[in-house]
């Protein structure tokens, strides 16, 4: 049996990030992925922006993790020779009915630390965006695009050239602990692509990175109570790409709305825009049902939603893309979630994490949460 110091499952960008942490912290590292490559689920299929830490809760995990490692990126990525477009993004209050929001998101992000922001008048937004409408915005300067799968190939490059192992196609059947209370580790079965069992490993240190299906790989794991394991909830969020130049240089939000932050306009590294996401609650029990076709009929939503702040969008401008799925862990209408690091302190197994509800700002807080993990597993040795 193959015997190492931790086991990751999940090759996304979290995952890749924390086996990246892992390994540079001399532990010999596996990393699991039930893929054929890294990062082809959500990490594949969002927006690349990264976030300024804006929206969240004072003291929550998504502000401090999302501040720090919108710092961690642009420094990262700097050294690494990874592509980011610091664009800056613009949130717009539409009507004087959105002022008061829009204070509100002001001075949340500020509680959070967010450095570079600040309140402009609408004719300060009209002179930086003439096309758009609005009558103030906050103006937030380090909001950017990443270029994600250049920043997952690093990641992964330097859990390698660390003595990292990847394993594709290496899907996690199930997890015995060994000992009481896993004391001695825990011993993995591990499926190859057609199915039959191909490989056991012993670690003493098993991190679930498996993004949306974190609650799926828990319940493989033997004396895990199942009310130590949240509901997977799925929340879809359709892109359409705009036809034709954009007509704007910076990232447009408008007043953020439940489930997400409303219709917004991105640009990708080469200044083509889309909008999106939006929110579409699937009723679905499993990841293996969704669906990620893009319903062309969701784009009337969107023409309403955009020329709130953008008035001049033509009609038959904006074609179906694509779409990702949320990992979320609260249900419709709930208060969003935040990260959640499931620990030994939580379900009393020694050296066993699962990281549940790691949807936005996973990107942008990547490099900051495996630090943070790396910080809770050297508190609890």
């Amino acid at each position: 049996m193959e015997q190492v110091d931790c086991v990751v499952v999940g090759a996304g960008v979290v995952g890749l990030a924390v086996a990246r942490e892992m390994a540079l912290q001399g532990r010999e590292t596996i990393l699991l992925e039930r893929e054929s490559a890294f990062g082809t689920i959500s990490s594949a299929r969002n927006s690349e922006v990264i976030h300024a830490g804006i929206y969240y809760p004072k003291d929550s995990l998504k502000a401090k993790l999302c501040v720090e490692g919108n710092r961690l990126l642009y420094d990262y990525c700097r050294s690494h020779q990874v592509a980011t477009q610091p664009y800056g993004k613009l949130i717009v209050a539409a009507d004087e009915t959105q002022i008061d929001d829009l204070q509100a998101i002001l001075y949340k992000a500020q509680n959070n630390g967010v450095p570079e922001i600040k309140m402009i008048s609408g004719n300060e937004a009209l002179a930086l965006e003439p096309k758009l409408r609005c009558v103030a915005a906050i103006l937030s300067a380090t909001t950017g695009i990443v270029d994600s799968h250049s920043y997952m190939l690093s990641l992964l490059g330097g859990f390698e050239d660390a003595g990292g192992m990847v394993a594709y196609q290496s899907p996690l059947v199930s997890v015995k602990p060994v000992g009481k209370n896993a004391e001695g580790g825990y011993e993995l079965l591990v499926g190859a692509a057609d199915g039959a069992d191909s490989m056991r490993i012993q670690t003493k240190l098993l991190i679930n990175c498996a993004g949306m299906s974190a609650p799926a790989v828990a319940h493989k794991i033997e004396g895990l109570k199942q009310e130590q394991i949240p509901k997977a909830y799925f929340a879809k969020g359709n892109y359409f790409s705009l036809s034709g130049k954009s007509p704007f240089t910076h990232l447009i939000y408008p007043i953020p709305e439940p489930g997400g932050l409303g219709v917004h306009l991105t640009l990708d590294m080469a200044g083509q825009a889309k909008f999106g996401p939006d929110v579409e609650w699937l009723d679905i029990d499993a990841e293996e049902q969704i669906d990620y076709t893009v319903n062309p009929k969701r784009g009337e939503g969107f023409y309403e939603a955009v020329r709130r702040y953008w008035p001049d969008l033509k009609d038959g401008s904006l074609q179906p893309d694509y779409s990702g799925v949320r990992a979320k862990i609260v249900p419709v209408n709930a208060p969003a979630g935040d990260f959640c690091f499931n620990s030994p302190q939580d379900h009393g197994l020694h050296g066993l994490y699962n990281l549940y509800g790691f949807e936005s700002p996973g990107l942008t807080s990547s490099l900051a949460i495996a630090k943070h993990l790396e910080e809770q597993i050297k508190k609890s040795l």
